[in-house]
């Protein structure tokens, strides 16, 4: 598999796995195929395995540790910290204190079942915390030996430039896809490329919209968190709805799915632009991983190019109640 360079020194298959999914966030899970397909994942060469100790309380990192287990030297393990559930006595939701990344940092380690992560997130920055602090601790945590690069998720670009002026940060972890294209505008995709620092792209296919696979909003699981996201409701379906039946013409006329479509065009985004796309199930493993053959030419490009212009999707990312604290 086709090979891609976060930062200077970390070195990554051009698509990696997102494991959220495998415990629960997009309903009912199955830890036994979950399983099958990461390991189905590094036999295909895959390297790079995203998880964060959010993720359904801790279990997820505990299912990566364990589909892992004997096989440590073939992955890239990439983990976060941040999120408090539930608040810290001060009503903190996000906590960047550095003896929070410390303790947080432990407690991964131990559920991972592995002495060091390979790529460590700051999972949102906290506000309340310079992250010359966090990232300082982040540094710390590198010296010690239990983490090996250092990365920041969802962050801007003042942020992104004072954390790389503190500690050298490999990543940058934001939503990429189609229809979520903010960061090549708001100054984050500029930020990174001048300092040197690779993008991890998640949710690659619009948290799985862009498939085609969700055509009404009856189709997604209770306990599904999709349900509760403005994209997702009332009008904006239906608007969306429209855009993901553009995708599945344009591959049609290429001869690939949408899925692959959708995701051929974020690695035409630049070698350091690693897409994680989600999946608990082999068959789709195989289908994403097949998007790395397709070439997209300057006609695909520019058809993509008209149909999705930055800000096309209808709704914002993010409920209300969690915009604040997902996004900045």
């Amino acid at each position: 598999m086709e090979q891609r360079g976060l930062g200077q020194s970390l070195v990554v298959s051009a698509q990696g796995v997102g494991c959220m999914g495998m415990s629960a966030t997009y309903g009912a899970a199955d830890e036994q195929e979950s399983v099958a397909t990461i390991h189905h994942a590094l036999d295909r060469g895959v390297t790079l395995l995203d998880t964060a100790n959010i993720y359904g309380a801790g279990h997820n990192e505990q299912l990566v540790g364990r589909a892992v287990a004997g096989r440590r030297d073939d992955v890239v393990i990439a983990t976060k910290f941040g999120f408090v559930t539930p608040t810290t006595p001060d009503g903190r939701r996000i906590d960047g204190r550095p003896e929070h990344v410390h303790a947080a940092c432990d407690e991964s380690l131990a559920r991972l079942g592995v002495d060091h992560i390979d790529l460590y997130f700051q999972h949102r920055v906290d506000s309340d915390t310079p992250i010359e602090e966090t990232v300082g601790a982040m540094g710390e945590l590198v010296d010690a030996g239990k983490v090996r690069f250092v990365g920041l998720s969802e962050a801007g670009p003042d942020d992104i430039r004072r954390a790389h002026a503190t500690y050298p940060v490999a990543a940058v972890q934001s939503e990429w896809s189609l229809w979520t294209r903010d960061h090549e505008t708001n100054g984050v995709l500029a930020t990174t490329r001048e300092l040197g620092i690779g993008f991890v792209a998640f949710s690659p296919l619009g948290r799985g919209f862009l498939s085609g696979a969700v055509r009404a909003p009856e189709d997604l699981e209770e306990g599904d968190m999709r349900r509760g996201h403005p994209r997702f409701q009332g009008e904006n379906f239906a608007r969306n709805l429209d855009l993901a039946e553009h995708v599945r013409a344009l591959a049609q006329q290429k001869g690939c799915t949408a899925s692959q479509l959708a995701l051929a065009w974020v690695l035409a985004q630049g070698d350091d632009v690693v897409p994680i796309p989600g999946t608990r199930r082999s068959r789709h493993l195989d289908e994403n991983l097949d998007a790395n053959e397709i070439e997209l030419d300057a006609d695909d490009l520019a058809s993509l190019e008209a149909a999705f212009p930055v800000g096309v999707a209808a709704g914002e990312r993010y409920p209300g109640a969690l915009r604040q604290a997902w996004q900045r």
